[in-house]
């Protein structure tokens, strides 16, 4: 797909996507740096990966380097950004894109843990990087985003449950952000084709992502989904703070 942003518009820019060594987080930060942004790979365990894609957008004239971080963990996350603050003095994008809780092996509270404690925590620790004029973007699907009035996918609840209670903390704060001067935006769509998310329901409930295409009449791909939170990034703030991205119509009329 086409970069929605033109070349050099974010030259100057530092950039730090979280969970973006593969799909959504990848594809978002390539559109960044394409722009000019300098951008942060950020991975929690797949460092051969993240350095690959920070060879590829080096390799293309950008600027990016990787940094792995476990999110949940707040010793990990305040290493994050010293490296940061050491490299590039500070954070004009911060796009909030990692997520999990459909993983085996995990605990009982990770979602949780992940989605809401450890985007709460990611954007305290990022505030003193983060200057007037900055932009905050948090990525979710209508299916956490909707929760309270849409049902969802007995396999994805524990997620979208997670996924909503980290919104509406994040939401608290933006009384605190736009006191000094920071934007923040949630961006949510559908069910994305070929996303890890959309393999597991797949895996767990076959024919769960088909049968939500036939509803939806189409679902974005990686790629499509990425521009949309790329542009969020720089695109004036909605007045709900809200970017919705895909067919809504089953949510909004539930």
């Amino acid at each position: 797909m086409t970069n929605p942003l033109a070349s050099g518009s974010l030259e100057g820019q530092r950039a730090l996507v979280t969970g973006s060594s593969r799909g959504i987080g990848a594809d978002t930060a390539t559109y960044l740096a394409e722009a000019g942004a300098s951008v942060v790979i950020n991975y929690r365990n797949k460092e051969a990966r993240a350095l690959k894609l920070v060879d590829k957008l080096v390799a293309a004239g950008g600027s990016a380097i990787a940094i792995g971080a476990d999110l949940t963990d707040p010793a990990s996350v305040g290493e994050l950004f010293e490296r940061i603050a050491d490299e590039w003095g500070g954070l004009d994008i911060l796009v909030m894109n990692a997520s999990g809780g459909m993983e085996s092996g995990m605990a009982e509270d990770y979602a949780m843990r992940l989605n809401r404690d450890a985007q709460v925590g990611l954007l305290r620790a990022a505030l003193p990087l983060l200057s007037p004029g900055s932009r905050v973007v948090f990525v979710t699907s209508h299916q956490a985003h909707f929760i309270h009035t849409t049902a969802t996918m007995p396999e994805y609840l524990p997620v979208a449950v997670s996924k909503r209670a980290g919104e509406d903390a994040l939401r608290e704060l933006i009384p605190e952000l736009e006191a000094a001067g920071i934007g923040f935006v949630v961006v949510s769509g559908d069910m994305i084709e070929g996303t890890i998310t959309a393999t597991l329901l797949e895996r767990a409930n076959p024919g769960a992502i088909s049968a939500r295409k036939d509803a939806a009449g189409r679902l974005y791909n990686v790629s499509e989904f990425a521009a949309e939170i790329a542009l969020a990034a720089v695109e004036p703030v909605p007045a709900d703070h809200t970017r919705l991205v895909g067919d809504v119509g089953d949510f909004l009329t539930a």
